[in-house]
Parts: C-alpha cells; sequence; structure tokens
C-alpha cells in the first residue's frame, strides 16, 4: 500500500495499551478512599495535652486505655470497671507477653488520676506503655 501507515494484520503487536489498567487503578483508589472513613473504630473525644517536641512516629498496640475528663476508664472504646479493666489486661498480657499499652487521658484531669490508671497498668504486666499525646503546631517565622 502507498501509505506506510497501515499495519499487516500479520504482523506482530510490540506495545501495550496501560490507558485501562490506569483506569481500574484510579476507580479502585477512590473505592479505597471512600470507603476507608467507614473502617474507623468509634472512639472516644478527649482533649489530649499538647507537646511541642515529639516524634511523627506513634506506637501502635492492641491495648488502648482512654480516660475521659469525668474520669470514667475505656478499654479499646468500651467504658470498663477497675476490676473489669484488669482482666482484660492481664488476658492481654496472656496472649502476648511484649504487649504494649496506649494511655489516652484528658488534659484537664488531675495527675494523680492518671498516674493511678498507669499503676494499673504496670500491675496487670505491661512493661511498655505510652502516653498519647497531640503535636502542638509551631508558629512559623515571618517570612521577608
Amino acid at each position: 500500500m502507498a501509505g506506510g501507515g497501515s499495519q499487516d494484520s500479520d504482523d506482530e503487536i510490540t506495545g501495550i495499551n496501560v490507558t485501562p489498567l490506569v483506569d481500574i487503578v484510579l476507580v479502585l483508589l477512590i473505592i479505597f478512599m471512600v470507603t476507608a472513613n467507614f473502617i474507623v473504630r468509634e472512639t472516644v473525644e478527649v482533649d489530649l495535652p499538647r507537646a511541642a517536641n515529639t516524634q511523627d512516629k506513634t506506637v501502635q498496640g492492641p491495648v488502648m486505655l482512654t480516660m475521659d475528663k469525668d474520669a470514667k476508664v475505656f478499654f479499646d472504646g468500651v467504658e470498663v470497671q477497675q476490676d473489669v479493666l484488669m482482666t482484660k489486661m492481664k488476658e492481654a498480657v496472656a496472649k502476648d507477653k511484649e504487649v504494649r499499652a496506649i494511655i489516652s487521658a484528658d488534659q484537664t484531669l488531675n495527675y494523680g488520676k492518671v498516674m493511678g490508671l498507669i499503676d494499673l497498668v504496670k500491675e496487670a504486666g505491661i512493661a511498655k506503655f505510652a502516653l498519647n499525646i497531640q503535636k502542638e503546631a509551631k508558629a512559623q517565622p515571618p517570612t521577608p
């Protein structure tokens, strides 16, 4: 043929059209982003103390303890009494000796109440724990 632009049906396909692949990946990404908001666990709202110097990494652990402004204690989002709390923490230690606890407490609480919760955690056999805080935003210097 005269144009040179047409292909014969006997030629090999040397290129792959990736446009459909990109379309599918983008659709899956959008679906993941939309459904990710529904997967989040129900949490108890507390006003965390702020710290200027923190690391960006957070410790991940299966035991989440929260004490709200009324000194009510929540174990993984469920309100519990002190005896039930000890039982659940001891069960967690029995499952994993290296279990970690993350303690979130309202900043308006008395220091003694938070220390009492820390003592309960240690008494249950959890040696590794972290106090949850919110990173305080640093003031940006004015640009000239």
